[in-house]
This record gives structure tokens, C-alpha cells and sequence, in this order.
């Protein structure tokens, strides 16, 4: 897709490959995926470093065995999960996605990682907060 973020790399699942299910992209998400690797191009330039991707495309089915949201932009091909631990912790990833001029739509600390989607520029940032199985969100980067 892009030099550094292949199709496999942004559809790969663990959890897919254990259950069996079909990870390949309609044409639609593929476009998608296309303008995401383009637009994670830009986090790897800030981050100046390699960029580990636990998650990107979810087909519907693997969202659902994951306990993903229903509107999750990862079934879209939006969202990324994912790591730079020779840039730095996620919260300090996160930090400079946040003050950077990337657009995104969303940049999420994760605690162990960093979620971004791209599928409109409103650069909302967000903290999740795991309890009981659930995640919660607060504005901004706590």
C-alpha cells in the first residue's frame, strides 16, 4: 500500500487467523485502507521511527469476537492500533499526534497503545479507562 504499511500488515489478526475468519477487504474498505497507510506514512515521519500494528481492518465478524464497538472505524478501514516503542510510551505518542498538524479524526490513549482513525479531521483526543471489562473515555490526554 505505502512503503512502510502493507495490506497484510493492516489486515493481519491473530484472532482471525485462531476462528477462521475472512479478513480480505471489500472494495470499498480498500479504498479506505489505501488513505489510511498514506495518512500512517505521516505518524511514521513524526515519530521518525518504525511503527508495530497490533490492529487496523476488522471485518464485522472479527470486531464482533473481539468485543469491538458496532461503529467501530476499524471495520472501515480507518483506525489503527498501534505501538513505536523506540519513539516512546503510547501516552507519548499520542502526545505528539496530538500536537502535531496530522489530521485525524481520532487519536486515542489506550494505556498500552495508541488508537488513530483518519475518517474526517476532527483531531478529537481521547483517554480510555478500562473497568469491569468495560473502556470509558475522557476528552484530552489524561
Amino acid at each position: 500500500m505505502t512503503e512502510h504499511f502493507s495490506l497484510e500488515e493492516l489486515t493481519y489478526s491473530p484472532t482471525a487467523v485462531r476462528l477462521s475468519i475472512d479478513q480480505t477487504p471489500p472494495p470499498s474498505v480498500l479504498a479506505n485502507l489505501q488513505k489510511t497507510a498514506e495518512c500512517m506514512e505521516q505518524v511514521r515521519a513524526l515519530l521518525g521511527h518504525p511503527i508495530k500494528v497490533n490492529s487496523g481492518y476488522r471485518s464485522i465478524p472479527l470486531n464482533k469476537a473481539v468485543g469491538g464497538s458496532a461503529r467501530s472505524d476499524h471495520v472501515d478501514g480507518w483506525a489503527v492500533d498501534f505501538v513505536c516503542p523506540d519513539f516512546g510510551t503510547p501516552k507519548d505518542v499520542c502526545r505528539a499526534i496530538m500536537d502535531s498538524d496530522i489530521d485525524f479524526s481520532q487519536c486515542i490513549y489506550e494505556g498500552t497503545w495508541c488508537h488513530i482513525s483518519f475518517k474526517d479531521a476532527k483531531r478529537q483526543v481521547l483517554t480510555a479507562h478500562f473497568a469491569n471489562g468495560k473502556a470509558t473515555y475522557t476528552e484530552g490526554l489524561a
